[in-house]
């Protein structure tokens, strides 16, 4: 089975430059979740481990993660990533006066490691259908807009509204530029 992260295109202004026209621009689209007991399932396919003793170890990483974190530790996970804690701060006038009641936010920094950056270069994309956004806005039921104007609109085939896959490299500068967020 191929697989293929689904996006839809979207009307967006560009914050740098509010008073240009929209442009538009890829939004990820997710097709489900994977909790705790479905990553459980499919490890237990991949293994001799059982689902219980896997879902046992999956939710001591939990405990032991949280635990690192709160020390202020790096947590490696091998070749998946690493999670580091980051501090959002007012500022003050000196070393001397800086109180940690001045830290106000904390976010947990996430960085691929090598098998996951090595699956982002392999990605395929399939464009899906989106709700138009002025619809909802007035109240109105939303309309359907195809994914491409050479497609069915059928609602009762959802698989024929996708077009074929596409690769495709989003440079970091244009993924800076659209979430609005610098890479690492």
């Amino acid at each position: 089975m191929k697989t293929a992260v689904t996006y839809s295109v979207v009307s967006r202004k560009n914050p740098r430059q509010p008073q240009l026209p929209n442009l538009f621009y890829a939004q990820a689209k997710a097709r489900g979740e994977a909790d705790i007991r479905t990553l459980s399932d499919r490890i237990e396919l991949m293994c001799t481990v059982t689902r219980a003793d896997v879902m046992a170890v999956l939710v001591a990483l939990e405990s032991v993660i949280k635990e690192c974190l709160s020390n202020g530790e790096i947590v490696r996970l091998g070749e998946l990533g690493s999670l580091q804690l980051s501090l959002s701060s007012k500022g003050s006038n000196s070393k001397k006066e800086f109180t940690s009641s001045m830290i106000h936010k904390t976010r947990i920094l996430f960085r691929p490691g090598e098998t996951l950056s090595a699956m982002q270069k392999m990605l395929h994309f399939e464009r899906v259908e989106t709700v138009q956004k002025n619809a909802e806005q007035s109240g109105e039921e939303g309309t359907k807009e195809p994914a491409d104007s050479k497609e069915p609109t059928d609602p009762a085939s959802p698989t024929d509204l996708k077009e074929p896959a596409e690769t495709l490299k989003p440079s970091p500068t244009e993924d800076a530029q659209i979430s609005g967020h610098e890479t690492l």
